[in-house]
């Protein structure tokens, strides 16, 4: 019923991308259950991306670094045994463990909380924590739609999916601000994301330098290229390799200001990873490229025609594909180009012709 749902918790710590997939079941449950009070565990780094979102009331941090060593360091077992009392202070009606790992399903189980819900094909044991199970749709892969089943599971009647992400003015301003430090107006610039956490996604370097070139050149916007610090030194070489400026902002910008600049930006073409699935659900126009990761499980919601993948929908519910055809060098220069010439198209005059390649690096 309805008014059993009065305080919610999500687990979802991390990564970035996947708690961008996860915030559409937010606003369901809050304009299913308006009254309801919902905190959201997650991990200190990805935290700011929630701050202040209007369906959340707090976000209580998740350190997993720390808590990995509970068992044998006494700082990191009290930081547990405070995370625990925390969550059972909020007693919670229900928590929904979207992470569907061991120890966010024990951390559910630990808060106390009667009704605890999860997926059924959840890895590391983690069902036997569930006191209900969700199983998968065969129809439907998308982990949008399996989280927005399992908040319906619990009683919630919204089905439209809706990415919110509250506007930051302080943040809008400090990238105006470092855009114009580099002679970029704050609306005119296309943005690259050449790194990932996980080698094997990102697309070879040199054809993002090619493909650096081929936007400059045919469409005239300045290239940004953004990333985390440790990224920096494959902007480099990116910069080294094109053959038009490319302006490295690596590790200059906040989590806040990074969803200011995808914000903004008048095309975003990023690897499988957080900034890429920032840019999707803001509605930016985008080229996601995906190699072994199941794109028909993460793609941009709704947004198919942004997406660059070999065989997108014949992979099944496997989240992990080992087919060379996957690999994310299986992607061309051709295949990117061509979608970013769909993106840039002015609306009602059709897609703008591709130009001559430049090979694939």
């Amino acid at each position: 019923m309805p008014g059993a749902c009065k305080n919610i918790l999500i687990a979802k710590p991390s990564a970035l991308g996947d708690i961008v997939l996860a915030l559409p079941a937010v606003t369901a449950l809050h304009k299913s259950f308006p009254d309801a009070r919902i905190s959201w565990l997650a991990r200190p780094e990805f935290a700011p991306i929630l701050e202040n979102h209007p369906h959340l009331a707090e976000v209580i941090p998740f350190d997993r670094k720390l808590l990995s060593k509970a068992w044998f360091h006494p700082r990191a077992f009290g930081a547990l045994v405070s995370l625990v009392k925390r969550l059972r202070r909020g007693q919670f009606d229900v928590v929904f463990d979207f992470q569907g790992l061991f120890r966010t399903a024990s951390l559910a189980w630990l808060s106390g909380c009667k009704r605890r819900i999860g997926m059924a094909n959840a890895r590391e044991f983690a069902p036997f924590f569930y006191t209900d199970k969700v199983p998968p749709d065969p129809a439907n892969r998308h982990l949008v739609d399996y989280y927005m089943r399992m908040v319906c599971a619990a009683g919630a009647t919204e089905k439209d999916v809706e990415f919110v992400f509250p506007p930051d003015s302080e943040a809008a301003v400090s990238v105006r601000t470092l855009l114009a430090s580099h002679g970029i107006k704050d609306d005119k610039y296309a943005v690259l994301v050449p790194g990932s956490a996980q080698r094997d996604k990102c697309w070879p370097v040199e054809r993002f330098a090619i493909l650096a070139e081929k936007i400059s050149s045919n469409f005239g916007l300045p290239i940004v290229a953004a990333g985390t610090a440790l990224e920096a030194p494959l902007i480099e070489t990116l910069k080294e390799k094109a053959k038009v400026p490319v302006t490295n902002l690596a590790g200059r910008t906040s989590l806040k200001e990074l969803v200011a600049l995808s914000r903004a930006a008048k095309l975003v073409v990023s690897n499988d990873t957080g900034p890429g699935h920032i840019a999707a659900a803001l509605g930016t126009p985008l080229v996601l490229m995906f190699s072994w990761s199941n794109p028909a499980r993460i793609a941009p919601y709704g947004r198919t025609e942004c997406m660059v993948a070999n065989e997108p929908y014949s992979r099944g519910h496997k989240i992990r594909s080992s087919d060379p055809e996957h690999d994310i060098k299986a992607i061309t220069v051709d295949q990117v180009w061509q979608r970013v010439c769909e993106q840039l198209a002015p609306k009602g005059q059709g897609n703008l012709p591709p130009q001559h390649s430049n090979g694939n690096g």
